[in-house]
């Protein structure tokens, strides 16, 4: 029988708490820069064309940003405790099942059970941390829950390239494997279980539409290289994808309990949050993919030496969003998260100059500068999120925050990378190489996109190594125009939507979604 119990945990079981959902996070940002890392040594070990070598990637991120809003109503139905435990387990299961994989496509379908079972697990923790903390206790929690994802982000290469330089790629997933065994532990010690009272029903039609949207473009987007933006797959793969949106967007309008209370848009604070959180993908997260690849397959660098060259992208992680929580006392998250984008920007018009070949530290002070900008808001992100909705709905409100970011990103991938294979096969045309084919270009042009310039050099047999690293480099600065173009846009919006929300005041300004539901301290225990 349940019953409403009163239960405290005290100030170290909190702390434990914090520390299990802490450890849950950082798997992911390791699960999404290591197989970046080790992407050259899985295509020499397991094979695969370029998409699907792509879906390595991306296979993990549309699955995590599929899955996130429905793992957080499973939270709040189901119990936050129960659903975090699972999706650890989920997850340590699904990577020691990847270190054995003997195909492409099997690593393609571990990588997405990994993205589900991440998903489940990062929107249960996050769910409970809210029902654990209250007001800036709260914002501290979810800016350390950021800030850990910095850590992951900065030392994610580093671990990937020293373990995969002397054990091997399968040692990337045995790392998170450890990690979130770990956080397992201490979430079965010390997280109660909690649920919304109000939960009703889970929104399978939503999850479904929605899915299949998200699906089908981000396939449509990654057929680009080989078919082009106005072939017949890609125009239907984006038909299909936006019916399925409109579908989605109808279900969502009706269902009386919906994953996405579309009511929320009439915020303008809660789009400017959508905005901030989407905003790091074009500026800082398809570098993470990007540069080891480049770094390894263009350049020559091992992965040990690629891994230490991507700190420098990513080590401002550890530092800055710490000062930014600290500038909240004067200037507003919003303005602080807008001029760190700009500076951000500034950086990706840096790294355009530093063309492959030159010397290493005018890219590295770049990337430093990149890393610097894109910290100012990342800490910032997750509290200012968590106060879109009442408490009792802290499960829906990551959930949507998260699926913005991380669906973003994956979708960002994709069109990044099919970008950057624009550009190259544009350059490969110019370059008039006599007797190659359209399709070879095409070809080529994907190899280089993935770092295989071996094949590349292969399919055109009259291109020196010199000739298509400069030929790379060249489409790799438009590529970082266009981002830079897409980080000031980014600023502007998060500048006109967030610029008065400060932090302390948020989630007295946070809109009441549902008044019927009871007050809850600290959520409905069940014993």
């Amino acid at each position: 029988m349940r019953n409403p119990v009163v239960e405290i945990n005290t100030a170290a079981e909190r702390m434990l708490i914090l520390a299990a959902v802490c450890l849950a996070g950082l798997s992911m940002p390791v699960s999404f820069t290591g197989p970046a890392v080790a992407l050259p040594e899985i295509a020499r070990a397991l094979g695969g064309s370029p998409l699907a070598l792509n879906w390595v990637t991306n296979a993990f991120m549309l699955a995590f940003g599929s899955c996130l809003l429905v793992a957080g109503t499973c939270a709040d139905r189901f119990g936050r405790r129960r659903v975090f435990l699972c999706g650890t387990v989920g997850f340590a299961l699904s990577s020691i099942i990847a270190t054995r994989a003997s195909s492409m496509l099997a690593l393609d379908l571990l990588r997405a059970l990994q993205g589900i079972a991440s998903a489940t697990a990062l929107s249960a923790g996050a769910a409970a941390l809210a029902q654990e903390f209250e007001g800036d206790a709260r914002t501290r929690a979810f800016s350390v829950l950021g800030t850990i994802f910095g850590v992951g982000l900065a030392f994610g290469p580093i671990i990937a390239g020293t373990l995969i330089a002397h054990f091997g790629w399968g040692s990337v997933f045995w790392s998170v494997t450890v990690i979130t065994l770990i956080a397992f532990s201490f979430g079965a010690k010390c997280i109660r279980e909690t649920r919304d009272p109000g939960a009703t029903s889970l929104d399978l039609p939503g999850a479904a539409t929605f899915t299949c949207g998200l699906t089908l473009f981000t396939y449509a987007v990654l057929r680009v290289p080989d078919s082009g933006w106005t072939g017949p797959l890609v125009l239907g793969l984006l038909a299909a994808s936006a019916v399925m949106t409109a579908a989605f967007v109808f279900v969502e309008s009706r269902a009386r309990r919906p994953m996405l209370d579309l009511s929320l848009f009439r915020y303008p604070r809660f789009i400017g949050v959508q905005f901030l959180a989407a905003a790091p993908a074009y500026s800082y997260v398809v570098l993470l993919v990007l540069l080891p690849v480049r770094f390894i397959g263009i350049e020559g660098y091992g992965p040990v030496a690629a891994g230490q060259m991507m700190f420098a992208l990513s080590a401002p992680m550890l530092i800055i969003p710490v000062f930014a929580g600290y500038l909240t006392r004067w200037l507003t998250a919003g303005v602080i998260s807008g001029a760190g984008l700009l500076l951000c920007a500034c950086g990706q018009l840096w790294l355009a100059q530093c063309a492959p070949g030159q010397p290493i530290a005018h890219m590295l002070m770049a990337m430093l500068l990149i890393g610097i900008g894109v910290s100012f808001p990342w800490g910032l992100m997750d509290g200012l999120a968590v106060s879109v909705v009442p408490k009792e709905r802290a499960g829906m409100a990551t959930g949507i925050f998260n699926t913005t970011r991380v669906a973003g990103e994956g979708i960002a991938l994709a069109i990044v990378s099919a970008l950057l294979a624009s550009f190259i096969e544009t350059n490969l045309r110019g370059a008039a190489f006599a007797g190659v084919d359209a399709q070879t270009l095409v070809g080529a042009a994907n190899r280089l996109v993935m770092g295989d310039q071996l094949t590349a050099s292969t399919m055109l047999a009259h291109a020196t190594t010199a000739e298509l690293v400069t030929l790379y480099g060249a489409a790799f600065r438009s590529l970082l125009y266009v981002l830079a173009g897409i980080t000031v846009l980014s600023a502007l919006m998060v500048f006109g939507f967030l610029s008065h929300s400060k932090l302390p005041h948020l989630e007295e300004q946070a809109p009441r979604i549902e008044p019927e539901l009871p007050p809850v301290r600290s959520g409905t225990l069940v014993q």
